[in-house]
């Protein structure tokens, strides 16, 4: 068949239409690949959570096989603590403790005293494995604690935890001291929501400026029992003691668990009362002062604090009533604590802690105090941020140091992560999400 001219050029013209120009053709093969490495690379991050983050077990299960034999028999109740300072007669120091490590609750400086004193009497710690917690929210089991082997014993467990009382007793001897720390809850739930709020995902339909404000007016329309992460944003401290934190708060069962806690723990510290629950615990484990000297760890700076409200302090308590329960009956009984400690005696040990911590700042700290995480000039000071922003405060080392304190300095400026490294603990899985974290502008 024969075809005009026209029809000719027209045939010529039909593939210069049809065929995508060139730029925009590589610009599409670029973001295909671009979706192509973006699906392997969730893909690989999902794969590594699900080993990182353990499912949330509803039950007390414990996850170490049958037959591995305990350190220490599981008793009902730990054995009463030795006579403490200032008691007839001397005492040795206690050195198997352990330490119920709450959330937001100045528990890092804490466990900075305790990472310092088995350091240096050369203590076995039971750490976790690949991460700076035992698997946490899931249940403690001895299986957790890198090395472990059936009949191992402990001296100092401390790092975060969801606590199973029978599964920590068989890593520690009878007469270990169990010890744990508590906050004001609505405080608490404060620092909380703005430190885990973002991992939080109910949390990402509020849309007001205040966030914390807007979840408290009506906090049955956003919270999720069964979310993720919301155990972070309700009786937290329930959650972590490892009790129900959705318990029914008229249920006896709520009363039953804080006498359990009573009967566990030999003392509960107040993060409101730092130094006088200092000198409470120098005291039951017959320390030395320098023992509990401290700097603030893991601090937000001011800014980044916003106080709660009369009314939006009753809500955040009410929110966490069983926390509140469980601080109401430890408040009262910490202060009868300090009375058979002797009031005036208390008031002379905490006025010499607070001197001793002065000096060491003066002595270690350059410029003599916190600094944003932006100010801190050496990596190895430089603390874990949340998710998103850099509201961890940190502290510059100064250069120039006594050999006598030089040591002493940098272990009591030393972060959480970077201490656990030093003390050779292996933290792959942290380590890894921190590259990721830092990579991504996280």
């Amino acid at each position: 068949m024969w075809l005009s001219q026209g029809e000719e050029r027209g045939i010529q013209t039909r593939p210069g239409v049809s065929e995508m120009p060139l730029p925009q053709k590589k610009r599409w093969e670029s973001m295909a690949k671009g979706l192509v490495l973006g699906a392997l690379f969730t893909s690989f991050l999902l794969l590594l959570y699900s080993y990182a983050v353990p499912p949330l077990h509803t039950g007390l299960a414990s996850t170490t096989p049958e037959g591995a034999a305990p350190c220490s028999p599981a008793l009902s109740e730990p054995e009463a603590p030795t006579p403490a300072n200032g008691s007839a007669g001397g005492c040795q120091p206690r050195r198997d403790i352990v330490f119920m490590k709450t959330h937001k609750t100045a528990s890092s400086t804490l466990l900075n005293i305790l990472f310092r004193f088995g350091q240096k009497h050369g203590l076995k710690f039971a750490f976790p494995n690949g991460r700076n917690d035992f698997d946490y929210p899931a249940f403690f089991a001895r299986s957790l604690v890198q090395d472990y082997r059936p009949g191992a014993c402990f001296n100092i467990i401390c790092n975060h935890m969801r606590f199973h009382y029978d599964e920590v007793r068989g890593l520690v001897p009878p007469n270990a001291t169990f010890i744990t720390v508590l906050r004001d809850p609505a405080r608490l739930f404060e620092s909380s929501f703005h430190y885990f709020g973002s991992v939080v995902p109910f949390t990402w339909k509020l849309s007001g400026r205040d966030k914390l404000a807007e979840f408290l007016q009506d906090p049955d329309r956003y919270y999720d029992p069964h979310g993720y992460n919301a155990h972070y944003l309700r009786n937290l401290l329930f959650f972590d003691l490892g009790y129900d934190s959705d318990l029914d708060p008229r249920s006896p069962q709520v009363q039953e668990h804080i006498l359990e806690v009573e009967r566990r723990f030999h003392l509960v510290l107040l993060q409101e009362y730092f130094d006088e629950s200092l000198v409470l615990l120098k005291d039951l484990l017959c320390w030395e002062l320098e023992d509990v000297l401290y700097f603030k760890l893991n601090a937000r700076r001011a800014s980044a604090v916003p106080r709660l409200s009369g009314e939006l302090y009753r809500r955040a308590t009410a929110w966490n009533v069983l926390d509140a329960r469980l601080y109401r009956h430890f408040n009262a009984s910490f202060w009868c604590k300090v009375e058979a400690f002797g009031r005036e005696r208390m008031a002379r040990e905490v006025a010499a802690l607070r001197r001793a911590n002065e000096r060491m700042r003066r002595i270690c700290i350059d410029g003599g105090h916190a600094v944003d995480a932006t100010a801190i000039q050496d990596s190895a000071m430089q603390p874990w941020q949340p998710l998103g922003t850099k509201s961890i405060l940190g502290y510059n080392l100064k250069k120039s140091i006594g050999r006598r304190h030089a040591q002493l300095c940098r272990r009591m400026l030393t972060p959480e992560i970077q201490y656990l490294m030093d003390l050779g603990v292996n933290l792959w899985v942290t380590k890894l999400w921190k590259l990721i974290r830092d990579f991504l502008q996280w």
